[in-house]
C-alpha cells in the first residue's frame, strides 16, 4: 500500500510530556492507520528510543569518535543494523561498488545488482571480479561463473551472507550457486531490466521480481530495493513497502495481535509520523543527513526493535518466540563508509560524485 492513501491521527499526546527520561512511567496511546485503531505497548516507544540511541552510534562512529558509543548496555552487547538500511556495510559497498563502480548500462546494472543479491555477500562478489575481471551481463557464462564458485565451496569458503536465507529455485543444478546462476540468467533473457524500466509503479516492479522461482515476498521487496539505489530505477522509498518476518515480529510486540494484517500500514503510520514521536518523547533524531526514515527504514527497525525488545521486554512476545539475540556487538577497524545514491541529494563526502546519467539506456 501507499503512504498517501493512509490517514494518520495520533491521540493521547497531553498525557505524554517530551522527556529523555526512559524510565518515565509508561502509559499506551490509541493511533488510528489502515482505518482502524491500535493501542500500543511499550514497546512502541522503544522503537523510537532504540532508533534514536543506534542512530547516535552510527554518528558517533562515522566522525571516528572512540569507543564506547552508547551507554545503553543491549546496544553495547549485541549487533543491530543501521537505522537506514542504506547505511550498513553491505547496502554501502553494493551502492558504491556494484552499481555506482561499474558499467552504467542498464542491463549491466539490473545483472549485476542481482548477481551480488543472489549471494549477499562481498567476499564472493569480490571472489568473482578477481577472477573474472569486470561482472558484465554481455560476458556472462554460467560454466565459467560456476566454476570459479565451484573451486572456492570446495575449499571451504562461505558463498552466501547468514542474514536471510536465498533459498534455491528447482532449476536442475546439483549445487545452490549454480541454480542461482540459472535463475539469473532466466531473469535477463526473460527481458527483466526492460520490464522493470517500464513499471509504472514500484508495486508492479515488486511483483516482476515476485513473479521468479524462489523468489517470495521478503525478496523480491529487498531485490527492488537494491535496485532502486541506482540509476534504472527512481521510485520514491514512500510508495511501497513489505513486511518481513521480524517486521512482523516488531510490529506485534508494538501493536499486539490486532496488528495482524495490517503491517504495511503500520509500517506507513511510523514513517508519517516519525517527528511527532521523537518530539514526544523528547529524543534527537537528525535523520541521514537530514534525510527521513523512508518505508523500508522504518521495516527493518521494526526487525531490529524485536531483537532489542527479547531483552528490553521478555514478557512481551512476537510470532517467532524467541528470546535470545544471538549476534554479539565486535566492532571492526575499517571506517565507517557514508556514499549515498546520488541521486538523493545528500551533502556527505567530498568523494561523492555525479554521475553522468546519460549512459543509462
Amino acid at each position: 500500500m501507499t503512504a498517501a492513501a493512509t490517514q494518520y491521527e495520533i491521540a493521547g499526546l497531553d498525557a505524554h510530556a517530551c522527556t529523555n527520561d526512559p524510565a518515565l512511567a509508561w502509559s499506551p496511546l490509541r493511533v488510528n492507520a489502515g482505518g482502524r485503531s491500535f493501542d500500543t505497548t511499550p514497546v512502541f516507544d522503544t522503537y523510537w528510543r532504540f532508533a534514536a540511541r543506534r542512530q547516535a552510534v552510527y554518528e558517533a562512529r562515522l566522525v571516528g569518535k572512540p569507543g564506547p558509543w552508547t551507554d545503553d548496555p543491549i546496544l553495547g552487547a549485541h549487533r543491530f543494523t543501521n537505522c537506514f538500511r542504506a547505511a550498513d556495510r553491505v547496502s554501502q559497498f553494493l551502492i558504491k561498488q556494484v552499481a555506482y563502480d561499474g558499467p552504467q548500462e542498464r542491463d549491466n546494472l539490473v545483472f549485476r545488482v542481482l548477481l551480488f543479491k543472489m549471494f549477499n555477500k562481498i567476499s564472493t562478489w569480490t571472489l568473482l571480479e578477481q577472477e573474472l575481471g569486470e561482472l558484465c551481463s554481455s560476458t556472462f557464462d554460467i560454466a565459467t561463473f560456476s566454476a570459479v564458485l565451484d573451486d572456492a565451496f570446495t575449499r571451504g569458503q562461505r558463498l552466501y551472507s547468514a542474514a536471510y536465507v536465498i533459498p534455491p529455485p528447482a532449476l536442475g543444478g546439483q549445487r545452490k550457486h549454480i541454480n542461482h546462476l540459472r535463475l539469473l540468467t532466466q531473469m535477463m533473457e526473460t527481458g527483466l531490466p526492460d520490464a522493470l524500466t517500464g513499471a509504472p509503479t514500484m508495486q508492479r516492479a515488486f511483483e516482476l521480481l515476485r513473479s521468479y522461482p524462489a523468489i517470495g515476498d521478503f525478496l523480491a521487496f529487498q531485490f527492488l530495493i537494491d535496485l532502486n539505489y541506482t540509476t534504472v530505477l527512481d521510485f520514491s522509498e514512500m510508495d511501497f513497502v513489505v513486511a518481513g518476518p521480524g517486521a512482523r515480529d516488531g510490529i506485534r510486540k508494538c501493536f499486539g495481535p490486532a496488528s495482524a494484517g495490517y503491517e504495511s500500514a503500520l509500517i506507513a503510520y511510523m514513517a508519517e509520523t516519525q517527528e511527532q514521536h521523537f518530539e514526544r518523547l523528547g529524543l534527537a533524531f537528525g535523520g541521514l543527513f537530514g534525510r527521513r526514515l523512508q518505508l523500508i527504514d522504518c521495516q527493518n527497525l521494526f526487525c531490529e526493535v524485536d531483537k532489542y525488545a527479547r531483552v528490553a521486554h521478555p514478557t512481551i512476545t512476537g510470532l517467532s518466540g524467541r528470546t535470545r539475540i544471538k549476534q554479539k556487538f565486535q566492532p571492526v577497524d575499517t571506517a565507517t563508509p557514508a556514499w549515498f545514491p546520488p541521486k538523493w541529494g545528500l551533502s556527505t563526502a567530498p568523494e561523492n560524485p555525479s554521475h553522468d546519467r546519460s549512459r543509462v539506456r
